[in-house]
């Protein structure tokens, strides 16, 4: 009895497949899930809770929110992120003050695990959009977060 209910039972899920898939099939022309990537570069939006990269947001003025604090240096699992500071005398106090040089983020060694935006205390570093990160060199993943002669955002503090 056995042989014919393991027969019955594969008859049974092979159409619940089907029927899924038929279903699908007959209702797919109102909105298609796949979407044309090369042809669509323009308007292709990835959705929110995607993680591309790592990057530091500046305003307008060459300001970020990064305090030098190292909290993202340290959460990161495998060492993803470098932050190369040194302190020098900020011109409104007059006083020695930590300040970065560089941020530098290893994208070919990021696991995308987040840990080091959730560290960041003053929200320095956000996930971006980006995908298009394919590359012949791996040097070429290595990116340099602040841009040139940017500067900490007045008001931010560790």
């Amino acid at each position: 009895m056995s042989y014919f209910g393991d027969i019955y039972k594969g008859i049974k899920t092979l159409l619940t497949g089907m029927s899924v898939t038929g279903k699908y099939f007959l209702t797919s022309r109102k909105g298609a899930i796949t979407q044309q990537y090369p042809d669509n570069r323009e308007t292709l939006k990835m959705f929110e809770r995607f993680r591309g990269e790592v990057v530091m947001p500046h305003d307008e003025n060459n300001e970020h929110r990064c305090t030098g604090c190292q909290k993202c240096e340290l959460a990161c699992p495998n060492g993803s992120i470098e932050i190369i500071w040194d302190r020098q005398i900020d011109p409104e106090s007059g006083k020695k003050k930590k300040m970065i040089d560089k941020h530098i983020y290893h994208l070919g060694m990021c696991t995308m695990c987040g840990l080091c935006i959730e560290a960041c205390p003053t929200d320095a570093i956000v996930w971006a959009q980006n995908f298009e990160n394919s590359v012949y060199d791996r040097s070429y993943l290595t990116k340099v977060l602040n841009q040139p002669g940017s500067k900490l955002k007045a008001g931010v503090e560790e």
